[in-house]
């Protein structure tokens, strides 16, 4: 791509900042940069038309956390981190509505459910939940300022109309928020304090020199910047192959509006493998990912037509079994994992950081997640 005399000095010339990835997190560090240090030139470059990975692509969950979920991590991690997330998880969506506001990405905070099927190893699980609610409770009065975040709520079962579900559990903490909304108010937001957002330009390598970094790009252009922030999540290890995380894909489907769809609110069904939520009048439906946990260990975006027909017979068996419906549509986002819950905001070497890998909990997490690698970049300049 051959680029003007304008155009290079006006895009691509004295830049403080490359930041690579416009989701969540790249958004958010480009904001608080901007915010921090206004005079600072800060180019966010995007591979994709629109963010690639998940920001954007997914449930739109507001990722507090189901019971099972907290107890499960409670098996594999000291008490101090697991609560300490969910503070993290719950500092960062107040952040994310601070910045944003609730209008700007239609947040709603009708509570979210979790799904136990009569089946014995579900029972058991419901009855170790249910005499955890107790201690989980007094430990989330503490992060979220109220009592009996986590409750029974059976008596909804008929209500929802579900099929083959034997309890539920309510967390009241539990919202929905619009992330295509979400995408681009924090984009109109940081191009208004000028941040320079470009899309389809894709930074295929990062070398550091004395001064600040060069950023080779699919375009053939050529970018020095002081220093580099890699906010690509699940993409990480194309720019940072020595970095511990693996890339998980993950289906959804929306069907057309229902009529009279008694469904509100999120929902975790099968361990959090599956989980649905209403959009206006639609059932937004997503998981799967258990089917084959190695085949969606992949950065390709697609659908798989195990995964898809799994969905389809769970919306018609369980979720919707009295209610005639049609899919409208399907998509796949690709999230960042590791061997265990916890960021990568790190320093890589002088001039390049890294704030990926958030486990499917980018809408909570992320507006922290970019401060954090924002302020390592600070650091750097």
């Amino acid at each position: 791509m051959q680029l003007s005399f304008w155009e290079r000095e006006t895009y691509f010339n004295d830049i403080n900042v490359l930041i690579i990835g416009s989701g969540i997190v790249g958004l958010n560090a480009a904001l608080h940069l901007k915010t921090t240090q206004p005079a600072l030139k800060i180019l966010v470059a995007e591979r994709g038309l629109l963010p690639t990975g998940a920001s954007s692509k997914n449930a739109g969950f507001a990722c507090f956390g189901s019971p099972s979920e907290m107890l499960e991590d409670l098996q594999h991690h000291p008490e101090n981190e697991v609560f300490s997330l969910i503070e993290r998880r719950w500092k960062g969506l107040q952040r994310l509505r601070q910045n944003l506001g609730d209008t700007a990405i239609d947040y709603n905070r009708w509570g979210g459910y979790e799904l136990f099927q009569p089946k014995q190893e579900e029972q058991e699980l419901y009855e170790a939940c249910l005499q955890q609610l107790p201690y989980l409770n007094k430990q989330l009065q503490s992060i979220v300022g109220e009592p009996d975040v986590y409750q029974t709520a059976d008596e909804q079962i008929s209500h929802f109309g579900f099929k083959g579900v034997q309890h539920l559990l309510l967390s009241t903490a539990e919202g929905q928020i619009d992330t295509g909304k979400m995408i681009l108010a924090l984009t109109q937001k940081v191009q208004a304090l000028g941040v320079l957002v470009l899309n389809g330009l894709e930074v295929l390598e990062l070398h550091e020199e004395d001064k600040g970094i060069t950023a080779t790009t699919t375009q053939g252009i050529n970018i020095k910047a002081s220093a580099a922030l890699v906010a690509t999540n699940g993409f990480a290890q194309k720019l940072l192959p020595q970095l511990s995380v693996v890339p998980a894909r993950a289906q959804v489907l929306i069907t057309k509006p229902i009529p009279d769809l008694r469904i509100k609110g999120t929902f975790h069904y099968d361990k959090g493998y599956y989980y649905f939520r209403n959009i206006g009048k639609r059932v937004l439906f997503g998981g799967g990912r258990n089917l084959n946990i190695q085949a969606e260990e992949t950065t390709e975006l697609g659908l798989t037509e195990l995964v898809q027909n799994r969905l389809e017979q769970l919306l018609r068996e369980v979720i919707l079994p009295e209610t005639p419906f049609e899919v409208e549509h399907r998509w796949s986002g690709i999230m960042g994992m590791g061997n265990a819950k916890t960021t990568i905001v790190q320093q890589v070497s002088e001039r390049i950081s890294c704030s990926v890998r958030l486990s499917g909990m980018g809408i909570a997490i992320g507006s922290l997640v970019g401060e954090e690698g924002a302020e390592l970049v600070l650091r750097q300049l």
